[in-house]
């Protein structure tokens, strides 16, 4: 399988609408309407309950024009099969699970907040490669660390929408904290 792994910009907005409009969520509808705006969501989970469809949608073009909301697209044969929502920590409005304030490391902080593969390509390696273009494009961008937020137990492909725990300990990430649902997993660049 040959894979194209692209930055996200504007130039490939359409390319990101579809794969929300018809791959990403082909198998799961009901979460179909997220668009991957939920960490960027200024407000509490009532008023994200209320967000429409449409609503997250224009609001993700909104970050992606505006060059807020990055992250990488995964491509077989030009077709999008793979996104990986990451970005510098401070972007986001929501984090699954924080660090204690007292273990803030020095330098600036990566967060992975979420992966999608169409679920033709989930197993096929998709995550792990989207990671490791994610890996060694902020060390050249001279982040000092990157973060991620799986949640725990024996997930359904649908809610390991994290990121699997075992791929972040294949990758040299550690456990930093945890609470009932998430670690907070980090790797020094």
């Amino acid at each position: 399988m040959e894979l194209t792994i692209k930055e996200l910009t504007p130039n490939i907005l359409e390319d990101f609408l579809h794969f929300f409009d018809n791959i990403a969520f082909s198998d799961n509808p009901e979460w179909g309407g997220c668009y991957c705006h939920f960490y960027h969501f200024p407000g509490n989970m009532d008023k994200w309950g209320k967000a429409t469809k449409d609503e997250n949608r224009n609001a993700t073009i909104s970050l992606i024009k505006g060059k807020v909301m990055k992250g990488l697209l995964a491509f077989v044969n030009e077709e999008p099969v793979g996104w990986c929502n990451l970005n510098s920590k401070e972007v986001y409005e929501k984090i699954a699970i924080d660090n204690d304030p007292g273990d803030t490391p020095k330098g600036e902080i990566a967060s992975v907040v979420c992966f999608l593969i169409a679920p033709a390509f989930r197993k096929k390696g998709v995550a792990r490669k989207l990671l490791n273009h994610a890996i060694k494009t902020l060390k050249e961008k001279n982040f000092a660390w990157i973060e991620a937020y799986p949640r725990k137990g024996d997930l359904s492909d649908a809610h390991s929408y994290h990121g699997p725990v075992s791929l972040f300990d294949s990758e040299g990430f550690s456990v930093v904290s945890e609470n009932e649902h998430f670690l907070l997993m980090r790797k020094p660049l």
